[in-house]
């Protein structure tokens, strides 16, 4: 259940969502586009509401969940851009200046031809980060892109939406439990925890509010010397050293 949140997002912001499992992140960009109706108050995009208008707002929209695609599972992926393209009116000559553009910002060359059920989980995400701007939407809504990515595919993807962002002047609201994703992309974060909103500031407020790093604790089974040890060494060096000993 989402409740209590109110905020203001203007064009051409990054603005990241955090918040525990189950908080209400999905929730509220499911309200934000359309498919979900609040029960109060009142959700607007661009001055029009996603519920009743959403033919308008939806061609202003480009969407992706990290746990749901919106290719066609059994078609290559190409096709299922050829689809989108055709849905959303794209003209044929600048659908291929798009979709070339993104194969080569995403390294798609490989798959683009290969059908979506055959895609690795990383490939899977790049093809559905290519298809949500193919419509070229104002404002793009990503919960959790890049849930379950190696460090490689996280770093490309994170390449390419800032060029979405910084670039292409795309607003974006993103929602992560990365906060790498956060801190290299986001110029503003909120925090929803059981549906409110509880924080909306920089990260660098945020940090200060948290406090400073952790300071971590080893406790050692067994006695031991540790020799020559230079001063500042960390707890994990002197452990090492003294498991070798």
């Amino acid at each position: 259940m989402v409740k209590e949140i109110s905020l203001r997002i203007e064009k051409g912001e990054f603005v990241g969502c955090i918040g525990p499992n189950g908080a209400g992140k999905s929730t509220t960009i499911k309200m934000l586009c359309g498919i979900l109706h609040p029960s109060s108050g009142e959700v607007y995009i661009g001055g029009l509401r996603p519920q009743s208008d959403r033919m308008q707002v939806v061609r202003r929209l480009g969407v992706v969940f990290g746990q749901r695609s919106q290719l066609w599972w059994d078609l290559p992926v190409k096709d299922s851009f050829d689809i989108l393209a055709a849905m959303y009116g794209v003209d044929a000559a600048v659908y291929a200046r798009r979709v070339a553009m993104l194969t080569e910002l995403l390294d798609m060359d490989d798959f683009l031809l290969t059908p979506v059920r055959k895609l690795s989980l990383g490939q899977r995400m790049r093809a559905d980060l290519a298809a949500s701007p193919l419509h070229d939407p104002d404002i793009l809504f990503l919960d959790e892109p890049t849930i379950g990515l190696d460090v490689n595919a996280k770093k490309q993807i994170r390449e390419h939406l800032s060029m979405l962002n910084a670039e292409m002047g795309k607003t974006i609201l993103l929602t992560t439990h990365d906060m790498d994703d956060i801190e290299q992309l986001c110029t503003r974060v909120i925090v929803i925890n059981h549906g409110s909103l509880i924080y909306d500031g920089t990260t660098g407020e945020l940090r200060s509010r948290i406090g400073p790093p952790t300071v971590l604790t080893v406790s050692f089974a067994g006695s031991f010397a540790v020799k020559d040890a230079e001063e500042g060494a960390s707890p994990f060096q002197i452990a090492e050293r003294g498991r070798t000993m």
